[in-house]
């Protein structure tokens, strides 16, 4: 009888230390399997997290993460909001909507994008000023339209200089511009370099201006229960930044193209950017944004960056 009991003991014993083990990237086992969900959208923000889950940075680092796909920053949001996602690539403009509608989400870092005003090869614009009183395709209250009135402020046109017409969807807003539906539009990258490739000119950009409110949002929610997956998939991202930076553009192209469905044509003419490694947004391009937001009374009061920011996994 006493054997048995020690046999038992030590059977219980073996089994307390394995679920005190960690898992890889140092959380626990069951820490671990849990999976984050992450929203990308069509441009070369989602370059580093297609990087890091096809080289396997992310199971190095021991979390699960799933990619989702969005082609507008509507189906995006809406997707967060009802719990589809942890997180998602996205903007400042978005987290300063949600915290109006009481929605938790927090910014947990910047993001390396760069948006770009485009006018249509048919069109006679060498200048900002040409587009006063033209068609120029954004999506209404989003980065895009930011960018835009941004561009449109500095170069000395009003907000309503442009007849802003709403083409939520990134892809058919190329398909507009290119078949000289509209005058103009605001893209992402690559879609933008897509447009300059095929006769468009650059009007302006958000990397000319040096305005960056491209940011990865996560629900607070995810921050809370899945912190340490979190952390581990910052690890991961930074493997990807370090990734890009010293392997040659050749050996990621194809896999970059077929991964994040850009159209196969940009493969020669895509430009990325310097990519940094996670980091918190500038107070600047946050308190910018949010002094928009309120000159066109879009959000009920002005948050602050400490109401918006959470850097704590990119310290």
């Amino acid at each position: 009888m006493r054997k048995l009991v020690v046999i038992m003991l030590s059977i219980v014993f073996m089994l307390a230390l394995t679920g005190c083990g960690t898992g890889p990237g140092g959380g626990t086992g069951e820490q671990a399997g849990q999976t984050l969900t992450v929203g990308l959208m069509p441009d070369v923000d989602s370059i580093p997290f297609i990087i890091a889950q096809e080289k396997g940075f992310f199971k190095e680092e021991g979390v699960n993460v799933t990619l989702k796909s969005f082609k507008s920053a509507v189906d995006r949001d809406s997707a967060l909001q009802s719990g589809n996602l942890d997180g998602a690539i996205s903007d400042v403009l978005a987290e300063a909507f949600a915290k109006d509608g009481g929605f938790d989400t927090v910014i947990t870092s910047a993001t390396t994008g760069n948006y770009k005003l485009v006018a249509g090869k048919g069109e006679a614009v060498t200048a900002l000023q040409d587009l006063k009183g033209k068609d120029v395709a954004i999506s209404k209250n989003t980065i895009i339209e930011y960018v835009t009135d941004t561009i449109g402020t500095k170069g000395g046109l009003a907000a309503d200089d442009m007849n802003k017409v709403i083409v939520p969807q990134i892809p058919a807003r190329l398909e507009m511009l290119q078949n000289g539906k509209i005058a103009a539009a605001t893209l992402p990258d690559p879609l933008a370099t897509l447009a300059v490739k095929s006769g468009a000119r650059l009007v302006s950009s958000s990397e000319q201006l040096g305005i960056n409110p491209g940011v990865m949002l996560f629900t607070n929610k995810a921050t809370e229960a899945k912190a340490k997956e979190i952390a581990a998939m910052y690890r991961a991202y930074n493997k990807a930044i370090e990734y890009l930076a010293k392997e040659p553009r050749d050996s990621y192209i194809d896999l970059v193209i077929e991964k994040a469905g850009f159209p196969a044509v940009v493969k020669d003419s895509l430009e990325l950017p310097q990519y940094k490694k996670a980091a918190a947004p500038v107070p600047a391009d946050v308190e910018a944004v949010i002094a928009w937001l309120q000159q066109k009374q879009l959000i009920q009061k002005g948050y602050s960056y400490e109401e918006l920011v959470n850097d704590r996994f990119v310290r």
